[in-house]
């Protein structure tokens, strides 16, 4: 079934679009300066297979930290979650995404949640394979399998960007490890977490994953359940209390759906038993997340209900 352009999300999209000049590209990462900071685009799956949108959903994005989410679900898929929690807590935690301020703190010295990157560090690492080949290729099949699309694969470019200059996220793997939390060779968990990063698809492959997690891990358009109910049910919690880096307090309040941000300005959205939302927009605010996409989003969950609370 073809995605409809929709004339709602398209006068959302213009009334929103302004937003994208108070925020600023994630230029840190040099392959993702390149990124247009007016760009915007939304698109919208249901259940049945029905799709809407505005904007360019063709352009690929790639997931960034959005990518947590489904790391997460794989390795709970392949772990259980009594292994995963062990190593990873579950309270949020009030500070960036990639702060090590934290690890420091708290005893035993894992990370509080897998949503900021100590913890999805941890989470990549329990990836099962013989190679980082292996455990990409893991990934890479089961991203596939939720968005309905074998061609995904990831951007060469953008992972190698990232792994040339991860310099603080290598300083978190070599704290973790030193606790004991990882046990791996730092580049090779590198290689691979950068490549999971640079994971790369539209807005409409986005909101069918959104979709998949909306629905309790059931894929009513191929009729059949992908994830685990109880993995959904705690993927979403994540979503909720973690994944909007440290404003998921304010986007709770302010939007109330689970959703999960990437800097590359991806935002994925899953509105508990109707439907998934995948937006991209470039331009960031200061904590990390699409400037606009938030602002489209509190307009669609105020103008249609849309708050789980």
């Amino acid at each position: 079934m073809p995605c409809q352009s929709n004339q709602e999300l398209d006068v959302l999209i213009r009334k929103v679009s302004p937003y994208t000049k108070h925020g600023k590209v994630a230029d840190y990462i040099p392959a993702l300066g390149k990124a247009n900071p007016s760009d915007l685009s939304i698109a919208i799956h249901y259940p049945d297979g029905m799709c809407i949108s505005a904007g360019n959903i063709e352009k690929k994005i790639t997931l960034q930290s959005i990518s947590k989410v489904i790391s997460l679900a794989l390795v709970l898929l392949d772990r259980g979650p009594d292994y995963v929690f062990d190593s990873v807590g579950m309270e949020p935690t009030g500070d960036p995404f990639n702060s090590i301020a934290k690890l420091e703190s708290v005893s035993p010295n894992r990370p509080l949640n897998p949503m900021i990157n100590a913890g999805a560090l941890v989470v990549t690492h329990m990836i099962k394979g013989n190679s980082v080949e292996q455990r990409l290729q893991r990934l890479l099949s089961f991203v596939q399998k939720l968005a309905g699309d074998s061609t995904i694969s990831y951007c060469e470019e953008v992972a190698r960007s990232e792994f040339e200059t991860a310099y603080l996220n290598r300083s978190l793997c070599y704290f973790l490890k030193q606790h004991q939390v990882i046990d791996e060779n730092v580049e090779q968990l590198m290689d691979l977490y950068t490549k999971q990063c640079a994971i790369q698809m539209n807005c409409l492959n986005l909101a069918r994953i959104g979709q998949v997690f909306a629905m309790d891990g059931i894929d009513l358009k191929l009729g059949k359940r992908v994830i685990p109910h109880d993995i959904a049910r705690i993927c979403k919690t994540f979503m909720v209390t973690c994944g909007m880096y440290n404003a998921s307090g304010e986007f709770a309040i302010k939007i109330g759906i689970p959703a999960k941000s990437g800097v590359s300005g991806g935002i994925m959205g899953a509105v508990p038993g109707k439907f998934g939302i995948g937006i991209f927009g470039p331009s960031l605010d200061e904590k990390g997340n699409s400037i606009a996409g938030i602002k489209l989003l509190e307009m669609l969950s105020k103008e249609y209900n849309l708050s789980m609370f």
